[in-house]
């Protein structure tokens, strides 16, 4: 049994353990009700996400930001906006805020920047199993699509 198992056994028998005993085992400091930064931002992308989804059919319109019409930034603001972040408007303005992960180190809700050169021309949200939603063009409207380029970037809402 590792260290980091046996740190709630500690703290059950004790009754309490001090901050550096606990790190010293290799465990960590849990506030109730508390949450990690990592945590916080996993729970809004994944709150982001839903909220994308359920704007599936919505009509793609330049310049649209919701709650019933969109282009794709537009639908990645709106998304995190009503999950509690805050994002600038333009796909290339979204891309510049956010914080850069690989391909290998992407997770759903995620934004996924198309780009051409150093030119981002179009965002989305992971979905997973290389899939996002996003409101591609005129015409079209919001809906899950494979990611069909391998010119993508990927970046987490901070």
């Amino acid at each position: 049994m590792s260290a980091q198992m046996n740190v709630p056994f500690l703290i059950s028998r004790a009754g309490a353990v001090s901050a550096l005993t606990l790190a010293a085992l290799g465990g960590s400091l849990l506030v109730p009700g508390g949450t990690s930064e990592a945590q916080a931002a996993t729970a809004h992308a994944g709150k982001a996400l839903k909220i994308a989804a359920s704007k599936k059919g919505a009509p793609y319109k330049y310049g649209a930001v919701g709650p019933s019409r969109f282009d794709c930034s537009g639908l990645t603001l709106y998304s995190y906006k009503k999950a509690g972040k805050k994002l600038p408007r333009t796909a290339q303005q979204q891309y510049n805020s956010t914080r850069k992960v690989s391909a290998s180190s992407r997770q759903v809700g995620d934004l996924v920047f198309f780009h051409s050169g150093k030119r981002v021309y179009h965002v989305g949200i992971y979905a997973g199993k290389g899939k996002i939603w996003h409101s591609p063009k005129t015409g079209s409207w919001v809906k899950l699509d494979k990611i069909w380029s391998k010119s993508v970037w990927y970046g987490r809402v901070r």
